[in-house]
């Protein structure tokens, strides 16, 4: 049975941050439970990337623990700029536009990572290693920072998808664009996020992959009503394992794409205020949150089968061995091959 390390990542944050509130609650933390249940019956191990107000939260904090306690999961870092101390305003409104951490002068930056990184680790008592990006924003700069705080894993990479016209300052430029990035997991340094190196940080990207229509004929996408036949008949552009964006059929799509393509991992991403009723857009009602669990039974029964749970630090240890496996096996070959000639 294959082997394929699954991660799950929860953007672990406030309630229904898409309707910009100016008052955050966190009412979500209470619904968490459930889902750590659902995902340790498959033996799955959630990465709860905590943000300001949840690491604020006294009952995040005590579920935060127990996880930590057992070992069925981890905590990791993430960063929303616009409510995450110290409060420098950037914009006229930044509730408003909630603005990507990478707009702010680089002493903000720096103060805000260390702000967040302490906050955690006071917290829940361990090193935080693990990281993604509020809204995905991401930079060499940003990197630099995380990795002088001690952190050794990434995952705010979204392979083939452009965030430039999702604006945070309304005079910037915008989110990364992912568009050329690898959809696999890769070392990397501050000098180019999307080059894979020999050591740095580790990124693990989200795992979206493209229909067969899209990569024969991406054109097809480009002309609305071709795109809405192909997205009802046959299937969207860009499939990915995250509930939010795509069906139970595209997430299922995605997954077995990555399998076929030979994936060193595959990645499930989801909001932790998703996983209660009104908490986001996409799930409002108590029957959103039953549907979604039912999707999500079918998706881990499947998963189980040929993937192993592990959290961000431990694919960090076990992708690192893997390649030192590789390298060792490289040079014995290269040896023997010297010794015979």
């Amino acid at each position: 049975m294959s082997e394929t390390p699954f991660i799950i990542t929860i953007d672990t944050e406030g309630d229904d941050l898409w309707s910009k509130p100016r008052e955050i609650t966190t009412r979500n933390a209470e619904y968490l439970p459930r889902f750590q249940s659902l995902c340790e019956r498959f033996g799955f191990k959630p990465v709860y990337l905590t943000n300001y107000e949840m690491a604020m939260s006294d009952i995040f904090v005590d579920f935060g623990r127990d996880v930590l306690a057992r070992g069925t999961g981890e905590i990791g870092m993430h960063l929303h700029a616009w409510n995450s101390p110290p409060l420098l305003p950037l914009t006229n409104d930044d509730f408003r536009f909630q603005p990507y951490l990478i707009e702010y002068p680089d002493t903000v930056m720096r103060e805000k990572i260390k702000v967040m990184t302490r906050l955690l680790e006071d917290r829940f008592d361990q090193a935080i290693i693990s990281h993604r990006a509020g809204r995905l924003g991401f930079d060499g700069r940003y990197a630099a920072m995380l990795l002088d705080e001690g952190y050794g894993v990434d995952c705010s990479v979204s392979p083939g998808l452009d965030w430039r016209d999702t604006l945070g300052d309304p005079g910037g430029k915008g989110g990364t664009d992912y568009r050329a990035f690898p959809d696999r997991p890769y070392f990397f340094s501050p000098s180019d996020i999307s080059a894979p190196t020999t050591g740095g940080m580790l990124e693990v990207p989200m795992t979206i992959r493209s229909s067969d229509v899209y990569q024969k004929a991406p054109w097809v996408y480009r002309i609305p009503v071709l795109r809405q036949t192909t997205n009802r008949l046959i299937s969207p552009a860009l499939n990915h394992v995250c509930p939010t964006e795509s069906n139970l059929r595209g997430m299922l799509r995605a997954a077995r794409a990555a399998r076929a393509a030979g994936a060193m991992h595959t990645a499930f991403t989801l909001h932790s205020s998703e996983l209660m009723a009104g908490g986001s857009p996409t799930f409002r009602s108590v029957g959103d949150i039953e549907r979604l669990y039912e999707n999500l039974e079918v998706l881990f029964a499947e998963l189980s089968a040929w993937c192993r749970g592990m959290t961000l630090k431990e694919f960090h240890v076990w992708f690192r061995n893997r390649r030192a496996e590789r390298d060792r096996a490289g040079s014995d070959a290269l040896r023997e091959e010297i010794a015979s000639a």
